[in-house]
């Protein structure tokens, strides 16, 4: 990087960098650092009648701030897990009697934002405050950008950086910065293994299937092409893994599930990015009836696992993820809230009702795509509480079995929560001859211009002729249940890299021009 576009931070924290070398100071030493202890281990574990369990600690971790008061300073030290208060004195880390450690590296050369290692003990201040009282100091990493100011006093903090465009950017000095922001995604975490403990202990078998797909399918979305290059063909990155599941439930699996990275070539909103995760599983010889009450069992296990309650809260709301969750079928649910009843409507009536609803429909959709969208646009947002919505038309739902008792439908349900999608759910279809019957009315949704129209896969039919007993499946999205489960509004908080617009890098050329102008 030219000097020229330095900020004088920067330059003068080159002139530091370059001062230590000067002095024989490694900046990025290769030694390790023996850490013997963390921040909120000690705050947690320290009292007056356990001095001598603290009596030699070791630590490393970024400088955050510096309280100078000439030959001793105070610092706050910030380490994976939290921050603590060291003490640090000239005389007792000068070496041989070398004051320089102190003198020059310690008051000059040392910013916030380094990394140093400590020893020394632990103790309580005047003021009460647990602290280090440091003993030998060893300069471990050089911090050339400074990071933001960010205050945190009494468990508050103060001037906290909120710009989404540092946050998700720069996720790596947001989480220095932010000290909620870590603790989302330790959450995020413990969601992810209180779910896998309940499959696992209900006899799930976690898999791998595969993320490049000759065909994509299993959901109705835009797929991302790419190129094999020594098989000269192209591939699709997986916008599902439903049907590979599917292929394990015909191989002898009773229950199989994955956490999926999946990928769509949607736009991007606060609940939408291009890259997601999905846990989806299958379970044989059961239907969307048993697929409800588990997934309502799991969701409130998980809540309680990561809130230690089953509620949550986001935003001004409280999410209750006590079970039983209501039932509703999906005509019933558009009757309520648009006060058309659709249920026996041919697609000329629903696009005269999406007119009469004000709502804007492409020629290419079908009459799945335009319950889809009234549902979408005038029901969906009104069911906060966790809400089964059930028994959709058969238009909508080309990979679920028929219903047992209603004509016309499927036994499917969607979960919503806080008024939108976390899960989606069937009776699947394993029927060989009626699923070719629905992707080839899948293939002319294609043909009037459906870019989300399901692909016809030939090996999955022929999965599905050796034979697939009954089987529920679902799909619940990790980031969206995520968000509800830490109180996040934007799908981009619950993800450490979302996606972002190219950053714009200025050439060589144009660095040129400016020095000129």
């Amino acid at each position: 990087m030219s000097t020229q576009h330095l900020s004088e931070q920067e330059i003068i924290r080159r002139e530091k960098l370059a001062e230590l070398g000067r002095l024989g100071i490694d900046p990025y030493p290769a030694a390790t650092f023996p850490v013997s202890h963390h921040s909120v281990a000690i705050k947690a574990g320290f009292t007056d009648d356990a001095k001598d369990d603290f009596a030699s600690v070791s630590l490393a971790g970024r400088v955050m701030s510096v309280r100078d008061m000439g030959k001793a300073a105070f610092a706050e030290l910030q380490d994976s897990e939290g921050r603590i208060q060291i003490y640090v004195r000239r005389d007792d880390i000068a070496r041989d009697g070398d004051t320089s450690l102190y003198d020059t590296v310690w008051k000059k050369l040392v910013d916030f934002g380094d990394f140093i290692g400590i020893k020394g003990f632990v103790f309580r201040t005047k003021m009460g405050e647990i602290s280090v009282h440091v003993q030998e100091l060893t300069f471990l990493g050089k911090s050339l950008r400074p990071l933001p100011v960010v205050k945190v006093a009494e468990g508050q903090t103060f001037d906290a950086v909120t710009d989404p465009e540092f946050k998700y950017r720069q996720r790596y000095a947001d989480l220095v910065v932010n000290p909620t922001v870590k603790e989302t995604f330790l959450k995020r975490t413990k969601m992810v293994n209180a779910i896998r403990e309940f499959l696992n202990e209900h006899g799930g078998i976690e898999v791998d299937t595969p993320v490049l797909q000759a065909i994509p399918g299993g959901a109705a979305a835009r797929p991302f092409i790419t190129h094999h290059n020594a098989l000269d063909v192209p591939f699709y990155l997986r916008i599902a893994n439903e049907l590979y599941l599917k292929r394990l439930i015909v191989g002898g699996f009773d229950w199989v599930y994955e956490f999926s990275r999946n990928f769509r070539n949607e736009g991007m909103d606060r609940t939408h990015n291009p890259e997601f995760t999905i846990l989806e599983w299958y379970t044989a010889y059961k239907d969307y009836f048993w697929m409800m009450n588990v997934t309502e069992q799991l969701l409130e296990r998980t809540c309680i696992a990561v809130n230690g309650s089953s509620e949550s809260v986001i935003a001004d709301r409280t999410i209750s993820f006590k079970a039983p969750f209501k039932r509703v079928p999906i005509y019933e649910a558009i009757r309520e809230h648009t006060g058309f009843d659709v249920s026996e409507m041919d697609e000329a009536g629903l696009r005269e009702v999406c007119g009469k609803l004000g709502l804007e429909v492409a020629p290419s959709m079908g009459k799945g795509k335009l319950i889809d969208t009234i549902f979408g646009e005038r029901c969906e947002h009104h069911y906060i509480q966790p809400t089964f919505i059930t028994d959709y038309p058969v238009e909508m739902s080309p990979l679920t079995k028929k219903h047992r008792s209603k004509p016309g439908l499927v036994e499917r349900f969607e979960l919503m929560i806080n008024g939108k999608e976390i899960a989606n759910a069937y009776s699947e279809l394993n029927d060989p001859i009626d699923q070719r019957a629905r992707f080839e009315e899948q293939v002319q949704l294609m043909e009037r211009g459906d870019d989300e129209a399901m692909f016809i896969d030939n090996d999955f039919l022929r999965a599905l002729e050796y034979g697939m007993p009954p089987t529920a499946g679902i799909g619940i999205g990790i980031d969206r249940l995520c968000m509800l489960l830490t109180g996040n509004v934007s799908i981009q908080d619950v993800l450490l890299f979302p996606q972002m617009r190219p950053e714009r890098v200025e050439t060589a050329a144009e660095e040129a021009a400016d020095a000129t102008n």
